[in-house]
């Protein structure tokens, strides 16, 4: 497309090293071209610029103009490792010169072999059989149709219905979309993939009076509507059950006490497969290098992403047990799935390498040590009027915001809508803290930063949410 001359760039701009190729100014371009993920476009009409982010160091990014900014969100739950880190940028640029591409497709390679039989080692159980995407939605995707195929190689042809949790995001395809329980994500793409159901999360700060504050009795009622669905849906058509370690959606949801030990037992029980959707949670988020370690449970199977390569290169992957692999083992069945990028050489290499740094700098250990220290630090938020809930483990947390904290009444949409968006997400940017200021549920920031930080930077995001959440409440 032809540039116009109103589109012609400042000199200031272009000194600045602003422009484009085509000597466009980026931020007019980025209006005009750039087609954001989960963004409202009409925010950034005329006189509203586009952050652009040029470059990160540990954990702090840059913008065009040379301001700094704490990433409290390590991307987007991805950069566990920081950036900046040139080892993993030489580890692709050594790959790439030696083999770019080739798919595994009935084929394999040093890179995507390496990295399978690594992931293998790190999970529990007998999670052994490593199948590649390139993202989580993907991974999840994938969980949903082996969790189908195996059960009908099982002679199980009716277990094809999955379960999940109220609130909780699972990914953007037809099949993920569909065991997400967001129903405002769903709408605009229905109808979607059948055979989905949702039971409650384990939101501890809105539990059912019936067992609130008694965290135990509340992990054995949220559990316990698990197999009530199976039961309701019958046991023969329920083929698994999608949970995340901590929901992210909805604010950091925590598992209760044997809520874990208990969902094994009913998946158990009734021939259900036990999905650890670990997109977030995995690669030291929590702690250990898999989140279902922290919480004491094995599943049938993992299904991970981001943190894999600290967002270097894009990589996922789906891990399942042996028993799940065992009908593809022999005879002419085939896993009739797959994708061009799953396992590329390139993000494998640069996975391995991210799983060194992870080793030689104790990135798990320096998780498990620091995360009393981040609670702490984020709890002193709670004498704020404003702060309802501070709730997470390891270096993932949900700040619920609330209008009233004795009643824990929450803001209505419209409130919620000009406090988050109209204020909070961009305020917080503007002070120097990258978060999220979230809404599917009720009113929650989300803090989840590179797995370097420690007490300089938790004090940092402390600071400034004090600060601007105090604004917020004056404008209530």
């Amino acid at each position: 497309m032809t540039t116009t001359p109103q589109e012609a760039t400042s000199d200031h701009a272009a000194a600045a090293g602003t422009t484009t190729p085509r000597g466009t100014d980026r931020g007019l371009a980025a209006r005009k071209h750039l087609w954001k993920h989960f963004t409202r476009e009409s925010a950034y009409g005329e006189g509203h610029e586009v952050p652009i982010i040029v470059r990160g160091e540990g954990a702090y990014v840059f913008d065009d103009r040379g301001r700094r900014y704490l990433d409290g969100l390590a991307g987007l739950f991805v950069v566990q490792a920081g950036h900046g880190r040139r080892v993993l940028a030489e580890a692709a640029a050594k790959q790439a010169a030696d083999l770019a591409f080739f798919p595994l497709w009935s084929y394999a390679h040093p890179a995507a072999i390496d990295l399978a039989e690594r992931l293998a080692h790190l999970a529990p159980g007998d999670l052994n059989r490593v199948f590649f995407t390139t993202g989580g939605g993907e991974a999840v995707e994938s969980a949903w149709k082996l969790a189908k195929q195996y059960f009908k190689l099982s002679g199980k042809p009716g277990k094809t219905k999955v379960i999940s949790r109220s609130v909780a995001y699972h990914g953007t395809t037809a099949g993920a979309l569909s065991i997400t329980g967001i129903p405002s994500a769903k709408a605009a793409y229905e109808p979607l993939v059948p055979g989905a159901f949702r039971v409650p999360n384990t939101n501890a700060y809105r539990a059912p009076d019936v067992v609130a504050g008694d965290a135990k009795a509340f992990g054995r009622w949220a559990a316990d509507r698990i197999e009530e669905a199976i039961l309701f849906e019958g046991a023969d058509t329920v083929a698994a059950v999608f949970l995340e370690p901590v929901q992210n959606s909805g604010g950091c949801f925590p598992p209760p006490p044997g809520y874990f030990e208990r969902v094994r037992e009913i998946c158990d029980e009734h021939d259900v497969l036990l999905v650890s959707d670990e997109v977030i949670c995995a690669f030291g988020r929590i702690g250990s290098m898999f989140a279902c370690d922290d919480f004491g449970y094995v599943p049938d199977i993992i299904t991970c992403a981001k943190g894999m390569t600290s967002g270097y290169s894009p990589i996922g992957a789906m891990i399942a047990s042996e028993r799940l692999f065992e009908p593809f083992a022999h005879g002419t069945t085939t896993f009739s799935h797959g994708y061009t990028f799953g396992g590329h050489p390139v993000s494998a290499a640069v996975a391995m390498a991210n799983l060194d740094i992870f080793e030689t700098e104790r990135l798990n250990d320096h998780v498990h040590e620091q995360a009393p220290a981040f609670r702490r630090t984020l709890e002193r938020l709670l004498d704020l009027p404003i702060v309802g809930d501070v709730r997470g483990e390891g270096f993932f947390y949900g700040i619920e915001l609330v209008k009233d904290k004795a009643t824990k009444e929450t803001f209505d949409a419209d409130e919620s809508e000009r406090m988050l968006r109209g204020f909070l997400s961009g305020a917080l940017f503007e002070s120097g803290l990258y978060c999220r200021a979230d809404d599917r549920g009720d009113p929650v920031i989300q803090l989840a930063p590179p797995l370097v930080c420690g007490q300089e930077q938790f004090d940092e995001m402390e600071g400034i949410l004090r600060d601007v959440l105090a604004r917020a409440w004056a404008l209530i």
